[in-house]
C-alpha cells in the first residue's frame, strides 16, 4: 500500500444495508473502526473474532440504548477489507456470538475469498 493510501472496503450480503439500519452514533464508531483497517491499523474497539484462527477476522461491539451491535470484518486479503456481517446481539448466553450469525459468518467469509481470488485474476492475470 503506498504511503497515505486507504484501502478499499467490500460490503458482503446485507452488511451495509443492515449498518445503515442502526443509530448514527453505532454507523459512527463502526465505520471509524472500519477507517482504522482501510489504514492498515486496528482500532482499540476492534477484537479478534473466536473461532476465527487468530486476528484475521474482527468484531467491532458498540452498545447504545436500543441494545448492543457487532460488525465483523476480516483482513485477511491484502490491501481490501470485507465487511462480512452487521447484527444487534440478542443473545442471552453472555459474549458468545449465536451459531446462525458464526455460520452466516464462514458462508461471507468464504464468499469473500472468492471475490479476492477473482479480483487478484483480473488484475494481476492467472
Amino acid at each position: 500500500m503506498a504511503a497515505g493510501a486507504i484501502n478499499p472496503v467490500i460490503w458482503i450480503g446485507s452488511s451495509r444495508d443492515d449498518l445503515r439500519r442502526l443509530s448514527e452514533a453505532v454507523q459512527d464508531e463502526i465505520g471509524y473502526a472500519l477507517y482504522f483497517a482501510q489504514r492498515n491499523r486496528r482500532h482499540p474497539s476492534a477484537k479478534p473474532l473466536k473461532g476465527f484462527g487468530g486476528a484475521g477476522v474482527l468484531e467491532i461491539i458498540r452498545s447504545d440504548s436500543g441494545g448492543t451491535y457487532r460488525a465483523v470484518y476480516t483482513v485477511k486479503f491484502a490491501e481490501v477489507v470485507y465487511v462480512l456481517h452487521v447484527f444487534q446481539k440478542k443473545s442471552k448466553k453472555g459474549s458468545q456470538t449465536p451459531k446462525t450469525d458464526v455460520n452466516l459468518i464462514h458462508r461471507r467469509l468464504a464468499v469473500a475469498a472468492a471475490h479476492y481470488c477473482e479480483h487478484k485474476r483480473e488484475t494481476h492475470g492467472p
